[in-house]
């Protein structure tokens, strides 16, 4: 492409993959907004609800007991709070799949 420099992005809005592809920046978030929009009119004509997209993080209430019982079990396994809450979401999401 004329000796400059082109971006290239892959991404995915659930199961449907896109390609990004630019020169600039201005032309990746052209194109990025291109397939939003696209993948909103596929999800308008097929009557699919669009994926929301999530950060990884929330925050949760739990009574002060589950919060020490959560801590000491993650120190019984030797990871943070946060890993012990983590690992134990994904293993019941995963048995509920």
């Amino acid at each position: 492409m004329g000796g400059q420099k082109q971006y290239n992005k892959s991404g995915g809005f659930s199961q449907y993959l896109y390609h990004q592809v630019g020169e600039t920046i201005a032309e990746l978030k052209e194109d990025f907004e291109g397939a939003v929009d696209d993948y909103l009119a596929m999800c308008e004509a097929e009557g699919i609800t669009p994926r929301k997209s999530y950060t990884g993080t929330f925050n949760i209430r739990i009574s002060p007991e589950t919060h020490n019982r959560i801590a000491m079990l993650a120190s019984a396994e030797g990871v943070s709070i946060n890993t012990f809450v983590r690992q134990t979401l994904d293993n019941r999401v995963a048995s509920c799949l």
